[in-house]
């Protein structure tokens, strides 16, 4: 019994741990004002609702694993991720079936671009660097 307490405490500790971290990335990104480089992976309302609140401009890439489309997107979002102002949000609709109903995603790829914490554009299937960087232009 003891040697369960022991792990429980040790697993207690690495989440404060990585919990201290995140929160310290996340408080220089935006002490800097720039959002982060890679995509965001999120999971569940509260993280993204988390994210779209701290970002002005945040871009959601509602994605599965198995999708061709998806995956021939995924350099796309990438470099969007590192060279624009906005941020970039990664939905698996597989493990998040309800968020991706909350948002009416049908299809994917579904990107859902969110200005001020709120939903402003959505568009489904294949988009270009150039349709995806005009549009964050747009609200930035």
């Amino acid at each position: 019994m003891s040697g369960d307490s022991t792990i429980e405490d040790i697993r207690e500790q690495k989440k404060k741990e990585l919990q201290n971290q995140t929160e310290g990335e996340t408080t220089d990104a935006v002490a800097d004002g720039a959002a982060p480089a890679d995509p965001v992976y999120v999971n569940g309302v509260d993280e993204l609702t988390s994210t779209t609140d701290e970002y002005d401009v945040v871009l959601v890439d509602f994605y599965a694993d198995w999708c061709g489309p998806c995956q021939m997107l995924e350099p796309v979002v990438e470099s969007i991720a590192e060279s624009t102002d906005a941020a970039v949000a990664k939905v698996d609709v597989d493990a998040n079936q309800q968020l991706a109903a909350q948002f009416g995603v049908q299809g994917v790829p579904t990107m859902v671009l969110f200005a001020d914490g709120e939903p402003v554009e959505q568009m489904v299937g294949f988009e270009d660097e150039g349709t995806l960087r005009s549009l964050i232009q747009q609200y930035s």
